[in-house]
């Protein structure tokens, strides 16, 4: 199995791989572009999970009912494969951001809030409600008979924030730790091709669950591209308050990029 693989899966997943034999930055560069792959992998297992748990609950049960408990579950089988360490950055994240100030010392105190062991309130708030936002999100996507597909794309597009967060321009917060190891590391010119890559199989997607509708495909793209917005806004904003990426960070990029584009998709889908 290639370093960049073995990488990619020990770091984005729960899944036991051997470690990478070594980890250069052109590892590390390689690791990040099979971001969005390993989150599609991802996807599909919490999808087949949501249609398991509709298929089972709903034939006793009301279909919203079901949806639900499918969309719940779901997002337990994602946070089992991951070992919750997407949350636990989302959480670190938030409690860091949290505290206030903008000297140089207040950068360092929020760095250091981060690597503590224990969480604080801000930090299972931003758990909490993202949670609430996803599993909501998600269960009105499968009302919409788009859920497995819509669950696929926004658990891709929340692994493809990752790779744009590696890109020469967003610095690390730290000399140490995973934001060190990936930042800088991915060429924009192949994000764009792994974003377009991503684009087009959320096109498909739309295209295939939604009965050959283009409106189902244009809303998981629209939906994607707000992700990624998303997840711009809020790097941009950990920068400016951290002075760069940590491996936390990604992890709740990788939260936050979901929830929007599961939002999106859930109006966009709506309107049809």
């Amino acid at each position: 199995m290639p370093d960049a693989l073995r990488l990619a899966l020990g770091t984005l997943t729960a899944v036991r791989v051997p470690a990478p034999r070594q980890v250069t930055r052109t590892v590390a560069g390689r690791a990040m572009l099979l971001a969005p792959a390993v989150g599609a992998l991802l996807g599909l297992a919490a999808a087949v999970v949501l249609d398991a748990v509709r298929v089972t609950a709903g034939a006793h049960r009301s279909a919203s009912a079901a949806d639900l408990l499918g969309s719940v579950l779901a997002l337990v089988a994602l946070a089992l494969l991951t070992r919750g360490l997407h949350l636990d950055g989302l959480a670190d994240t938030a409690d860091g951001l949290g505290v206030k100030g903008d000297d140089e010392g207040v950068r360092q105190r929020r760095l250091a809030v981060m690597r503590a062991p224990d969480v604080g309130a801000f930090g299972v708030v931003a758990v909490v409600l993202v949670l609430l936002v996803q599993a909501a999100a998600l269960a009105v996507c499968v009302l919409d008979d788009l859920g497995s597909a819509t669950l696929v794309t926004a658990v891709t597009v929340g692994r493809l924030a990752v790779t744009w967060s590696c890109i020469p321009a967003v610095p690390s917060a730290r000399p140490d730790g995973l934001g060190a190891t990936v930042a800088g590391t991915v060429p924009r010119a192949r994000a764009l091709a792994v974003t377009a890559a991503v684009l087009l199989g959320a096109a498909l997607l739309g295209w295939t669950d939604g009965g050959s509708s283009g409106t189902a495909a244009a809303a998981l793209v629209v939906a994607a591209l707000a992700g990624l917005l998303a997840a711009v806004a809020l790097r941009r904003r950990v920068v400016t308050r951290l002075g760069g990426v940590t491996g936390d960070v990604l992890g709740a990029l990788v939260e936050v990029t979901t929830a929007v584009v599961l939002v999106v998709a859930a109006v966009g889908l709506g309107l049809r």
